[in-house]
């Protein structure tokens, strides 16, 4: 336990499973788990391990997943493998579960296994902080926020951030969820899209989801926020929208517990993403949301220049515990990946940013106003949480009753 620069201690519990970066998704997959492999080294080269718990996660089961996915997508990801794409009871199924659609979500070996490793971490990270056993649980390999019911997305094949939620749901009865990745994630947004229990803050690429104008349904009206935003996004331009909307949301809606999901797709020279976020203004983003003193799980997501990935999850990873970090690299096993200035922090780029401070500040006005619609938490009438004792049963109850008639967990087959 350390002190952080808001004066606060913190118990940090870390779960890395030494498993992952052995799994290879394929030449045509960006993600590469090996990102998490190097991502484990650096925080050991800077001896951040000193300060924090380390911890093995459990493997996730099919019985885990079929808490949010449907048990036919569920069985199709145990029984395919890249020999099997040729069986009539595996191919007919690939489009159905957008498996193996181009490159979004290939077929490889141990496929399903992966997911049990990812998602394992989430789940064990949320168990944590369920149990008391810890202020901040840092899963670095989950954050697969685009997976639907029983489809595939993003990179993705279960959705480990929505099983994390449905676990802290057991104990904590109001979750914020806030994500900083570049592109929208949609699976999360649609899963708890009309419910109270869980609200949704995405700052992300303005696309085909997560409109400004999405803000939930039914019983969860205004407790989906989207704040879409446009190429060349600067660190000034999200840490003004950032922490004047999080103060708010917390002000209001007063959660018991945060997940932040902290995609690296959202770097200066992603191959992928069109921000222009450096490490340093990534990182103020958790800085700020540690500084709130609330329960707080962070995952990963979505980055695809590894060195970059590594460095920024290295760098918050040092924020949770409260450390300051030398940015000169010290020696480790990947050193070959900084070439050629072997540093931690990056320098942005020249693109253009396209959000005007007008921009900002309409987004922002929107985005509060909309805040004003939700009730104050004191008023909010919440379902009972389920017992310790309900443990076995409590997921389930998570999803019939908390989230009772919440089409998001109807399949997803036709709708897409």
């Amino acid at each position: 336990m350390v002190s952080g620069p808001d004066g606060g201690k913190r118990r940090v519990s870390y779960f890395y499973e030494p498993k992952i970066g052995d799994y290879y998704c394929g030449v045509n997959q960006p993600t590469k788990p090996q990102r998490i492999r190097v991502t484990h080294n650096l925080i050991l080269s800077y001896n951040l391990h000193r300060y924090m718990e380390i911890t093995r996660p459990d493997f996730a089961t099919a019985s885990d997943f079929e808490k949010f996915h449907s048990p036919e997508y569920v069985d199709f990801l145990k029984s395919v493998t890249p020999e099997r794409l040729d069986d009539p009871s595996v191919s007919q199924n690939l489009k159905r579960f957008n498996v193996d659609v181009d490159w979004d979500g290939p077929v490889f070996h141990n496929l399903f296994d992966y997911c049990c490793a990812y998602a394992g971490g989430s789940i064990s990270a949320a168990a944590k902080l369920n149990r008391g056993e810890a202020d901040i649980a840092i899963n670095w390999a989950g954050g697969m926020h685009h997976v639907k019911k029983d489809k595939a997305s993003g990179f993705g094949f279960v959705n480990d951030v929505v099983l994390a939620i449905l676990e802290l749901l057991k104990t904590f009865k109001k979750v914020l969820y806030i994500e900083i990745g570049f592109p929208h994630g949609d699976g999360v947004e649609k899963a708890f899209k009309d419910t109270n229990r869980v609200m949704t803050v995405s700052f992300h690429k303005v696309g085909d989801t997560g409109d400004i104008y999405d803000f939930g349904e039914g019983k969860g009206q205004y407790y989906s926020l989207n704040a879409p935003l446009k190429d060349g996004l600067d660190d000034f331009s999200l840490r003004s929208l950032f922490v004047p909307v999080i103060h708010r949301a917390v002000e209001l809606y007063q959660p018991e517990v945060i997940v932040l999901q902290c995609g690296a797709d959202s770097l200066a020279g992603d191959p992928f993403g069109t921000f222009n976020l450096s490490i340093k203004g990534h990182g103020d983003c958790l800085q700020y949301v540690r500084s709130l003193n609330v329960p707080l799980m962070v995952l990963g997501g979505g980055g695809y220049t590894l060195p970059n990935v590594a460095r920024c999850w290295c760098y918050e990873t040092a924020i949770a515990v409260g450390e300051q970090l030398d940015n000169d690299l010290p020696a480790n096993d990947y050193m070959k990946y900084f070439r050629p200035d072997y540093k931690l922090h990056i320098l942005p780029t020249n693109r253009q940013n396209l959000n005007t401070p007008g921009d900002t500040l309409t987004m922002r006005e929107k985005l509060v106003t909309q805040l004003s619609q939700v009730m104050h938490a004191h008023s909010v009438q919440f379902h009972d949480t389920p017992s310790s004792s309900q443990a076995t049963e409590a997921a389930e109850e998570t999803r019939s009753t908390h989230l009772s008639g919440n089409p998001s967990f109807e399949s997803d087959s036709n709708k897409d």
